[in-house]
């Protein structure tokens, strides 16, 4: 085991899930977004948690494929407009698909496999999905293929953290849809539009379906949203010292010289860097938590490695822990801010040579 690892907590996700269950009306169903490797955290690779849902989403059909490969049987959404050489994948692995795309249906249809399909909705995210106006005519153009099954409608709301106007009007023209969907399919299974800022800020949804992201792993999704659910933070990333040495004032640290010592300083070196996810715009500016102490981050970080200024800290030795993110005394936000980023890039991009070691604390 690297001295590099990130610590998952089961229980905190399961007690995560059962929060925003409570938030729910009774009639309607989560479906757990588990993609990038659940934000980062692998614990779509946990067959004991995933196999509790009866349905999750992926981005990507090789996220599904590699679902199935645990022995996950149940339903399995693709979020996203495949492409056409993912067909043949799609159905092996049994997959529902998200489709905006008249070609990509053709397609479908003529492989004469069986599939479900869920159709997008463009409400105003102006990314994938079929326009309000397109609705009718998109739906008689499914039909036409025997082998497609419609077995939903849904649509991304682009604002739900920060514009509550511009989201009721997507919400409207959603709902405009879903009543043109009806009126073509009166049986369809699922109608879904909230992800994990609609969750909490929209409650008044006509959706039997769900999609919580971020908020599933405890951390907050927009502005605000800590304060309206009670979240627990599942992930935190820690390394070790591995070398220390003491050097006099003058001394430069790391590449290109852009950190010189003003004084007789303590150096920590700590293995992981950029090639590990922790990103270079920490050079010089951020911090890290070792013995009770935040101190800074010294020097560009390297590909492997970073070190940091340990000086203050009398009883510092090789072995120690060094936190990059705890939840307590170094927040995942404060990361991102530091690196003027958002929470998800940070934990979406930890690589995999950083082991995830699962607990149940």
């Amino acid at each position: 085991m690297r001295p590099t690892v990130m610590q998952v907590s089961l229980r905190k996700f399961r007690e995560n899930v059962k929060e925003i269950q409570s938030q729910l009306p009774r009639d309607c169903k989560m479906m757990p977004v588990i993609k990038a490797n659940a934000y980062g955290t692998y614990i779509n690779t946990q067959f004991d948690v995933v196999s509790e849902f009866d349905i999750v989403a992926v981005a990507v059909v090789c996220e599904g494929a590699e679902l199935r490969k645990i022995g996950y049987k149940k339903e399995i959404f693709v979020l996203n407009q495949p492409a056409i050489s993912e067909i043949e994948e799609i159905a092996a692995n049994d997959l529902s698909v998200g489709i905006s795309d008249k070609n990509f249906l053709q397609e479908l249809g003529n492989r004469k496999k069986s599939v479900k399909v869920h159709i997008e909705v463009d409400s105003g995210m102006g990314r994938t999905g079929v326009q309000l106006s397109e609705v009718s005519d998109f739906m008689d153009f499914v039909k036409k293929f025997q082998n497609i099954q419609i077995e939903g409608i849904y649509t991304h709301l682009s604002s739900a953290d920060n514009d509550v106007e511009y989201t009721k009007r997507q919400l409207e023209i959603f709902d405009q849809a879903v009543e043109i969907a009806k009126e073509k399919v009166p049986d369809l299974k699922y109608i879904h539009c909230s992800a994990s800022n609609g969750i909490v800020n929209f409650k008044e949804m006509k959706c039997n379906l769900v999609r919580p992201g971020m908020i599933l792993y405890g951390y907050s999704s927009g502005e605000g949203i800590c304060d309206k659910i009670k979240l627990k933070p599942v992930c935190r990333l820690k390394s070790q010292i591995t070398f220390l040495k003491t050097v006099p004032k003058g001394t430069s640290i790391g590449y290109s010289r852009s950190f010189v010592t003003e004084r007789e300083t303590k150096v920590a070196t700590v293995p992981i860097g950029y090639a590990d996810g922790l990103r270079r715009e920490l050079s010089n500016r951020g911090l890290v938590y070792i013995c009770g102490r935040k101190v800074p981050i010294i020097g560009k970080v390297c590909m492997d490695s970073f070190m940091a200024d340990v000086t203050e800290i009398s009883d510092v030795k090789v072995g120690d822990n060094v936190w990059i993110w705890d939840n307590e005394n170094i927040t995942l936000e404060e990361v991102a801010e530091q690196c003027h980023t958002i929470n998800y890039e940070i934990m979406c991009t930890i690589s995999n040579r950083v082991p995830r070691k699962f607990t149940e604390k």
